[in-house]
């Protein structure tokens, strides 16, 4: 996981900002497509392009907007299998959370992770090509480290998938 995109100097952070339901709207078009031009995104919400763009540059220095990415096929990238790890700790201090950040920064099937609250401590998720690369990614996580437990669940069906952000509490 990437962090975010570094504020510019002397931007106006956005939890300071206001937005409104243009900013949310196109926030919903780029959300969709970030490739969507200027042009198209003015031309939907009512706007001309220039009072458009000021718009988008501002949610970008804000940091609101914190990356462009292209989404990829996992089928057609030959790793189809999404696996969910939860994890609990042995034990709560910075050396062992510090460990797992780097241990999982370096093992690319992890492509989100999180820090949780209840029963478990963490939760992963892989994009893998099958159970045996998933098998040598927790070989190589145990040998690591030490859980007191790691309970995989492997996803039958996606059922829904978005990267949109609601924007209506903007």
């Amino acid at each position: 996981m990437s962090a975010p995109k570094p504020r510019r100097t002397g931007a106006k952070p956005a939890e300071h900002m206001s937005f409104d339901a243009l900013d949310r709207r196109i926030l919903n078009i780029i959300q969709d497509n970030s490739d969507t031009p200027v042009s198209a995104i003015a031309e939907a919400i009512g706007l001309t392009a220039t009072p458009c763009w000021r718009r988008i540059k501002r949610m970008e220095e804000a940091g609101l907007i914190t990356k462009r990415v292209a989404l990829v096929d996992q089928a057609l990238a030959n790793v189809p299998m999404t696996i969910f790890i939860g994890l609990s700790a042995p034990r709560h201090e910075m050396d062992w959370i510090n460990r797992f950040r780097a241990l999982i920064d370096d093992i690319p099937e992890i492509v989100e992770a999180y820090r949780l609250t209840g029963t478990v401590d963490y939760i992963l998720k892989l994009a893998v090509p099958d159970v045996a690369t998933y098998d040598a990614v927790y070989k190589r996580m145990i040998e690591n480290l030490d859980f007191t437990r790691v309970n995989a669940m492997i996803s039958m069906e996606e059922m829904k998938f978005t990267t949109a952000i609601p924007t209506d509490y903007l």
